[in-house]
């Protein structure tokens, strides 16, 4: 037995095609209704159209990534209730068309987010970046957020500024719309290029959570989960959210699921075991103070869904995507403990041991610079990582 091996397609546009996936060796397909808005309802009919499409391939669609929560439950707005019902609808015509495993995020605004989304590493491939002072100098002095100065060291913002002074109008352009709309809008299509005026819009989603701290966030997010998880149970769906990539605050937002301290306090504000985490190696791995080994020993009953890659962090806090196996976390120790939880799964009975993994994101290598992939998901790089983890996973199940 070993981990199921997934892949985060984009739906029929995708570039990369079920037919690709199959010759790669995926055996489940982790993929969302990428044309229905935010806040509507997944119809049984436009799931069964992926889902049988995915089927005929010989694969199953092992998770729903993902099923949005709107900014509209996050900031438990006037349209609250409908949306709850509308999440709860779709949770129920998941469960009825035999899709188990829903991924989301409760990340206020942004999804994830880098300042550079073409890194040169020293072998010519390309990766994701997040520099500190590029992005300090994108929230101060490019957004413009009121009171975002407050928020960072005097020392900081120097370097912001240095930084914003050297860069030319088509660069600053190109870092807006890299941070608001390319990464975002594939993602979960809040922002799209239609948008005349990205940052107005973006500054209006931000002003939103104006009277919203940590502990508020923390509120709204155990109405949530007390809303939809007995929902989940009934259809039988496991939800598992995904931590806030970075895993710290930005743009003065609050961020709730960063650290272990964060992932016990999920688990103890609802305590279903339909209620679990994505384990997310990458975004945990950009807090210097996370023990990624530790958060796997002491989740691994809730881990429903895991996201495999690894990120090497700077001197000033900056990071970037190193990779699948190389980097600064120990990848062995993570999915030794991870073989050894569904080994125990097993033993014990559990009917969820499958414990979908993906290659998170990957480095840009060889033909996929011939390509037009979404941010972080090149063909080859990914291949390559999911080769790599692969063979690890086969080298430590005859170790265990």
């Amino acid at each position: 037995m070993a981990l199921e091996k997934t892949w985060r397609w984009f739906g029929f546009n995708d570039t990369i095609s079920l037919d690709h996936l199959v010759q790669m060796g995926v055996q489940g397909v982790v993929t969302a209704l990428h044309h229905i808005p935010n806040g509507e309802v997944w119809e049984v009919d436009e799931i069964l159209k992926v889902k049988n499409a995915i089927e005929a391939k010989g694969m199953r669609w092992s998770v729903v990534e993902s099923l949005p929560v709107s900014e509209g439950i996050k900031i438990s707005s006037k349209d609250r209730s409908r949306l709850i019902n509308n999440y709860q609808k779709s949770l129920k015509n998941l469960g009825k068309c035999g899709i188990d495993t829903v991924c989301y995020n409760f990340m206020p605004v942004l999804d994830w987010s880098r300042t550079n989304l073409n890194y040169k590493l020293k072998n010519g491939g390309e990766a994701m970046y997040f520099d500190f002072p590029t992005f300090v100098a994108f929230d101060v002095f490019m957004l413009k957020r009121p009171n975002a100065k407050t928020d960072y060291p005097q020392d900081l913002i120097i370097k912001a500024k240095e930084v914003y002074d050297s860069m030319s109008k088509e660069e600053s352009e190109r870092l807006v719309y890299n941070i608001i709309v390319l990464t975002q809008g594939f993602v979960n299509g809040v922002i799209d290029g239609s948008v005349s005026d990205p940052k107005a819009l973006f500054l209006s989603f931000i002003e939103k959570y104006k009277n919203i701290d940590k502990e508020q966030l923390r509120i709204n997010f155990k109405a949530f989960l007390d809303d939809v998880i007995p929902t989940a149970e009934d259809s039988g769906v496991r939800m598992c959210v995904h931590p806030d990539d970075p895993p710290f605050p930005v743009l003065g937002l609050p961020r709730i699921v960063g650290n272990l301290e964060d992932f016990e306090w999920l688990m103890q504000a609802n305590t279903s075991t339909n209620n679990g985490i994505t384990y997310c190696a990458g975004s945990l791995s950009a807090r210097r103070d996370n023990n990624l080994v530790e958060i796997a020993e002491k989740c691994a009953s809730r881990i429903h869904f895991i996201h495999l890659r690894n990120t090497q962090i700077l001197e000033d806090g900056s990071f970037y995507e190193s990779g699948h196996l190389e980097g600064g976390r120990d990848m062995v120790a993570i999915m030794t403990v991870l073989l050894k939880e569904q080994k125990r799964r097993i033993m014990d009975g559990r009917l969820d041991f499958r414990m979908p993994m993906r290659p998170d994101h990957g480095i840009k290598i060889l033909s996929d610079y011939e390509n037009q992939y979404n941010p972080g998901y090149p063909l080859i790089g990914r291949l390559k990582g999911l080769a790599e983890l692969d063979g690890l996973m086969a080298g430590l199940e005859r170790y265990i």
